[in-house]
């Protein structure tokens, strides 16, 4: 049951985007409400939900999208593009602040250009779409228009899909030569092979295949249909896909950050690039120095490798297949190198930061989709000598709470 309605003002924003304010002495969430907002709620224990806006704030804008609210795939898109930009910068330097790092957080880019070029919509009796706030139950939806126009029929798909294999979860990814689609069975377990309690849909998925036009489509890790590999070009190199591989959802915010991470190596002969993926750094950084690229995903490192032997002109690239989270390059491995990159997951890399605060790589190029891990291994290089001289905050999901971060360390003075 809902507590009193209420009417309070609202003080900020938390990291996921949420209206937040104290009421006797403890703090709601109040989803859909902004800084200095006067608002009606009605209380649900530790979060809020909102009424009306009694007095708006200046930066509230309309929301450009009929599903916004119930959809759990934005949170933002009644904010101002330019509050966006100062909140999304706020995280970063509020998380580096917690850490105990002094550095300059220059302003926020926007990265979000054409849209999102993939997405995974969940797929059920009741349509595909993303989840509910706050919920497990599906939001259906006709059409996104945070995507850009070539996953149009992304929707559309993923219901086809769900027709013949039950419910599911359908991953789409803008490939240069189409789409390329995976699908995830409920009661699938990874890596098995087993597709517990669906309908059989393999050979039937083909006519959806052809029906979209479909680079490929696999389910539950099997290949069911496909007209061409789908390839990406990423630089000069135009990369196989592998199957479920880290792409960036952006294209823009791609360029956007190789741009920063070469611009950061510009002087450098020989670069490790760690947390490589499928060569979204190493492929561009290669047409300026020797690389050596490393990543745990054995596919990601034949895609960069098979990249990298059909582009003519790139430098030499030697790559290795390790998990950097229990093997990482420790110092007498790093000191070959004039630059390091590094572009861990989501959870950060604490045994590798700490190995490269021990060296004496010159420069150190840090990427990163979490404000709290970015300033937890910025901690560990600074308490080992490195000066954090620029950080560039960078926003490819421009109605979410989300943030890319690239931060240069470098050792002693690094010139322009």
């Amino acid at each position: 049951m809902f507590d009193p309605v209420i009417e309070v003002e609202i003080s900020g924003l938390g990291r996921q985007g949420d209206g937040l304010v104290v009421v006797d002495g403890e703090q709601l969430a109040v989803p859909g409400a902004l800084p200095g907002e006067m608002v009606r709620v009605e209380r649900a224990g530790k979060r809020a939900r909102l009424l009306e806006v009694l007095r708006p704030s200046p930066d509230r804008v309309v929301p450009s999208c009929p599903h916004f609210g119930p959809c759990g795939g934005c949170r933002l898109q009644h904010l101002s593009p330019p509050a966006v930009a100062d909140f999304k910068r706020a995280l970063v330097c509020e998380a580096l602040d917690r850490a105990g790092v002094a550095a300059v957080v220059s302003p926020t880019i926007s990265a979000h250009g054409r849209g999102r070029r993939r997405v995974t919509l969940h797929a059920g009796q009741n349509g595909a779409g993303f989840n509910r706030r706050q919920s497990h139950e599906t939001h259906p939806i006709d059409q996104c228009p945070i995507l850009v126009p070539e996953l149009d029929s992304a929707p559309a798909i993923a219901r086809a899909i769900f027709k013949l294999t039950g419910p599911c979860d359908v991953g789409l990814t803008v490939a240069d030569n189409g789409l390329d689609v995976g699908v995830r069975t409920k009661g699938h377990k990874k890596g098995t092979g087993i597709r517990a309690g669906r309908r059989s849909g393999g050979p039937d998925l083909v006519s959806v295949g052809r029906q979209f036009h479909l680079a490929r489509l696999i389910l539950d890790g099997e290949l069911v249909w496909q007209s061409s590999p789908p390839v990406l070009g990423i630089g000069r190199a135009i990369v196989p896909l592998p199957a479920g591989g880290f792409l960036q959802a952006s294209a823009r915010a791609e360029e956007v950050l190789g741009e920063l991470v070469c611009h950061g190596a510009r002087r450098a002969k020989r670069v490790a690039d760690l947390f490589c993926g499928m060569g979204t750094f190493a492929l561009r950084l290669a047409e300026q120095a020797q690389i050596y690229a490393c990543d745990n995903s054995e596919g990601a490192i034949e895609a960069l490798v098979a990249g990298w032997r059909s582009t003519s002109g790139l430098r030499p690239i030697k790559t290795e297949v390790r998990d950097l989270f229990s093997d990482p390059l420790e110092v007498r491995e790093l000191q070959h190198f004039d630059v390091v990159v590094f572009d861990p997951p989501r959870a950060g890399a604490r045994a590798q930061a700490a190995c490269l605060a021990g060296s004496e790589v010159p420069v150190v190029i840090s990427v990163s989709c979490d404000p709290v891990s970015f300033s937890r291994d910025a901690a560990a290089l600074t308490s080992g000598g490195y000066q954090l001289v620029n950080v560039q905050p960078v926003d490819q999901f421009e109605h979410a709470h989300h943030v890319e971060i690239v931060g240069i360390f470098a050792r002693g003075a690094l010139r322009d």
